[in-house]
């Protein structure tokens, strides 16, 4: 019984659903692109809230201060799509990752999926689309186990299950996280990063072409991708990964032509970042390959209307 209601979870979904994001935004260039495509869904996505999720790299000194520069990144995204009617419902996320596998970090990101969830069920799941460390989703987990029943979580994060490079930026920042999500039954929609969603890629004459000057958040994602790219980037010539598009992209994938995905059994997370493939795990729905031209139209004429 179980079983059944998890796969029945893992279907596509019958439009609009109802969808939070959980984002480390300031972090690179792609995580706006992903809001601005969420946003410019609307009658089939109904956006209920935006979570801003910590990151520690060499543009944020504390996890904190890298969930403090996206909340800031996220209300700029809404100001520049016209959309602040949305900015009541962004929510700070946690200030740390988690200290191991069974102490959620509390933030009033995580409580606010909570009390969303809990009106939700399973014949009308909420969506959380997450792309970034798994942090506040683990945190609403361990904080109320109940919503696995009532959520549906769209992740990306880890290497494709063939790769042998298991460096990936969204899953090693918070490994005790990630083995929450993958351990804790939650229906899971997994996009690999490394062998998957790395392929979902913009370059400079794709950004001047279609997005430079057409309007305001256009401009914006475009030039801002272009300067930040060019600021380490090795050659003239380069295209760069915008992957988070492709976790909002799943909830628009009717007849999968924007990706392609398939059942499997649920690997467990190890405390190096690799996958444990084990037998009597619970099933998720793996992407494993992406339709890079597709999804590319869609979400520039998305953009640019």
């Amino acid at each position: 019984m179980e079983q059944n209601r998890q796969l029945s979870m893992l279907q596509f979904p019958m439009h609009p659903v109802d969808v939070v994001l959980d984002t480390d935004t300031f972090n690179e260039v792609d995580d706006q692109f992903a809001l601005a495509y969420l946003l410019r869904h609307q009658e089939k996505i109904r956006l209920q809230a935006v979570y801003a999720a910590p990151f520690l790299n060499e543009k944020a000194a504390t996890p904190k201060l890298g969930m403090e520069k996206s909340y800031e990144e996220i209300l700029n995204i809404l100001h520049l799509a016209n959309a602040a009617e949305y900015e009541s419902r962004v929510y700070p996320g946690a200030d740390h990752f988690l200290k191991d596998r069974h102490t959620p970090a509390d933030s009033k990101a995580a409580r606010d999926l909570i009390e969303r969830a809990l009106l939700h069920s399973r014949e009308q799941p909420l969506y959380v689309v997450g792309i970034a460390a798994a942090t506040n989703l683990a945190s609403a987990l361990l904080l109320e186990p109940s919503i696995r029943e009532r959520i549906v979580v769209i992740w990306l994060g880890g290497s494709g299950f063939h790769c042998s490079e298991i460096e990936e930026f969204n899953l090693l920042e918070d490994i005790p996280a990630a083995q929450v999500l993958f351990d804790s039954g939650v229906p899971l929609i997994q996009l690999p990063c490394w062998g998957v969603s790395e392929y979902f890629t913009i370059s400079r004459p794709d950004l001047e072409t279609w997005l430079l000057g057409r309007n305001p958040l256009a401009d914006y994602l475009a030039s801002h991708a272009i300067s930040s790219v060019e600021a380490w980037a090795e050659t003239p010539i380069w295209t760069k990964a915008v992957w988070d598009v492709t976790a909002t992209a799943w909830l628009l994938n009717d007849g999968q032509r924007f990706m392609k995905d398939r059942l499997v059994s649920c690997p467990r997370i190890t405390d190096q970042g690799g996958y444990c493939f084990l037998e009597n795990r619970h099933s998720m729905r793996y992407v494993y390959r992406i339709e890079r031209d597709a999804l590319m139209t869609d979400l520039i004429a998305r953009i640019v209307k």
